[in-house]
């Protein structure tokens, strides 16, 4: 899924990047926020992060990377992306969701948690790095094998939401940035403090980029306070 901004005319070539689907709706936002300051057309690709993180691994260019911190890490240590480039963007929880119109499980403790992923017929979450906590987690409260049978895989790049809007799933796990925009879902809520899964969303330039100081300039706003609001909004903390 790709978004474009053009501010005004320019002959300036496009500013491309690429990130994951958990930041989707903010750089949409952000954008068009930049927009109304800059020139310059900017083309940013939301994807699974699995998948954004092997296309720039591969050598496709991007001015800008945006993912989850240790994902960028891994593009520094490969040469992909600017090591003095990296900024942090936001901290993104993890929330839990149901189809519209289903009961509503109690998740205000982690026990709760534990018991309604027990009572649920089917689970799911996403593939990225809050994807592997979940199982992780899974795994300390030694339930991993009885719910085994019962997960549903997001494919990658495809909300959780989606599928639980479908009834394809009963309980749905994924960042809150990805739920709050779903319809046919009922949020129940973030996950409690002492299971919350915490996600930081960083931001790099590409190694081989030809514009980056516009891209420098667009991740200063990104990372600036006149940012903080909007990242607010789309259920996600400033870092």
């Amino acid at each position: 899924m790709q978004f474009m901004q053009n501010a005004v005319s320019s002959s300036r070539p496009t500013l491309r990047g690429i990130s994951s689907m958990a930041t989707r709706q903010l750089l949409a936002e952000l954008v068009q926020m930049y927009a109304q300051r800059s020139d310059g057309e900017i083309a940013i690709e939301s994807v699974g992060g699995v998948d954004a993180a092997k296309r720039v691994q591969a050598g496709e260019p991007f001015d800008l990377v945006i993912l989850a911190s240790d994902a960028i890490d891994k593009l520094i240590a490969t040469g992909h992306i600017d090591a003095s480039s990296k900024v942090d963007l936001v901290h993104s929880g993890v929330a839990v969701a149901v189809r519209a119109g289903t009961p509503q499980p109690d998740i205000a403790s982690e026990n709760a948690v534990r018991q309604a992923v027990l009572a649920a017929r089917s689970i799911s979450y996403s593939t990225g790095p809050s994807g592997v906590a979940l199982v992780k987690l899974f795994e300390r409260w030694g339930i991993a094998d009885l719910i085994r049978e019962r997960i549903v895989q997001a494919p990658p790049g495809v909300p959780v939401g989606a599928l639980v809007a479908r009834g394809e799933v009963e309980l749905g796990f994924q960042q809150l940035s990805e739920l709050i925009h779903v319809p046919g879902i009922t949020l129940v809520g973030s996950l409690p403090p002492e299971i919350q899964i915490t996600t930081t969303f960083s931001a790099g330039i590409g190694s081989g980029s030809t514009q980056a100081a516009a891209a420098h300039d667009l991740l200063e706003f990104m990372a600036s306070a006149q940012a903080a609001e909007a990242k607010r909004r789309q259920g996600m903390e400033p870092a």
